[in-house]
């Protein structure tokens, strides 16, 4: 005959063999009892009878009492030589540091690991580039350039960059037909219960063109498309920058007399001959940007990155549809710009302090 009850919980079954043990009922017949409801296998003979004497002496609790726990194995030699494996080997996982101490289990040398010796196991950052010396030098040297003329005029170096200056940030970014969802994006709202959904890998789709973005602290001033499969050089470039300053003309009237500051990347089309002989015909002064440092530009640490989001998962069947993007960058507000360029001032901040290593946020 099956149990009526099935895995009851063991001080319920103490709480039965007290009471028919209080109302004068032998061990066997308690035993014969508690098998008949919840089978044959949930209490021994010889147990039902230790419970027995155990409420017959005068026991009233029918929970286990608190032991003292297994003594720890932990201790500074043990250690020690953990941390010695640690500092040969920082790929290992627990399993393959248990076989080295096969007499430890895989709990004490996690809690050696994370609980001792506070280590955590983390993945590297991604980079552009790994960064020379002289990389670094050069971005500790626009780091103190910028800091120090934030430093002597304060907030006016912000606000003259605002009215007496047009401060004007500008970068090329690929634009494609079709973006892929983020994984972030793919999130939503289910029980822990529920079936996982599966997402499906897509790329990024071959067919796309290049857009260049100039902006100041309030708006976006120019969005430029080159023509379908054509890349930037100097000469686009340059008939970009042509754009730029009949932009400012028209939409900045009278600024241009007062100096535009201009901050852009160092690739070859920014920095040819024939880029900076127009800068330098147009007046306009430049800031210097580091090689192989955009976590220094507003563009990409900032603007690039809100639009890629904003493409995540978009579909365009051709170039007219891919400029739709200008809505997207004409609808932002004025303080989704100017954060921007507010943010450059403790990213140079924490370059410097970092001696010219990557900033990650």
């Amino acid at each position: 005959m099956p149990p009526l009850v099935e895995n009851p919980a063991d001080c319920k079954v103490r709480a039965v063999i007290r009471f028919l043990s209080a109302k004068g009922s032998k061990a066997a017949e308690i035993h014969r009892q508690i098998s008949e409801v919840y089978g044959e296998s949930v209490m021994s003979n010889g147990m039902v009878r230790k419970w027995v004497r155990a409420f017959s002496n005068g026991r009233t609790n029918i929970h286990d009492e608190e032991r003292s726990g297994r003594p720890s194995v932990i201790i500074d030699d043990l250690i020690e030589k953990v941390d010695c494996r640690v500092k040969e080997n920082r790929r290992f996982t627990i399993s393959s540091l248990s076989k080295e101490f096969p007499a430890v289990s895989r709990s004490v040398l996690y809690e050696i690991m994370t609980g001792r010796l506070n280590y955590w196991k983390l993945c590297s950052c991604w980079v552009p580039k790994m960064l020379t010396e002289e990389h670094k030098t050069k971005r500790l040297a626009s780091a103190l350039t910028f800091l120090e003329c934030y430093s002597d005029e304060g907030d006016y170096f912000l606000s003259r960059m605002k009215h007496g200056y047009l401060h004007y940030t500008g970068d090329e970014t690929w634009v494609a037909y079709i973006t892929p969802e983020s994984k972030q994006q793919s999130t939503e709202w289910r029980h822990s219960s529920s079936p996982r959904k599966v997402k499906f890998k897509q790329t990024i789709s071959a067919q796309k063109i290049m857009c260049t973005v100039f902006s100041d602290r309030y708006r976006v001033l120019l969005v430029d498309f080159l023509p379908h499969g054509e890349t930037i050089n100097s000469a686009a470039y340059c008939e970009t920058l042509k754009k730029l300053r009949r932009a400012v003309q028209n939409k900045r009237r009278g600024l241009l007399t007062k100096g535009v500051i201009l901050l852009h990347d160092n690739a070859h089309p920014h920095t040819s001959n024939q880029t900076q002989d127009l800068i330098t015909s147009f007046g306009w002064e430049q800031l210097d940007h580091p090689p192989y440092s955009p976590d220094l530009a507003p563009s990409d640490y900032h603007l690039f990155l809100h639009l890629k989001k904003h493409l995540a998962g978009q579909r365009h069947n051709n170039h007219d549809e891919v400029k739709t993007i200008v809505l997207w960058l004409s609808h932002q507000v004025a303080t989704f710009f100017e954060d921007g360029i507010q943010k450059l001032v403790p990213r140079y901040d924490k370059c410097l302090n970092i001696n010219g290593n990557y900033v990650e946020k």
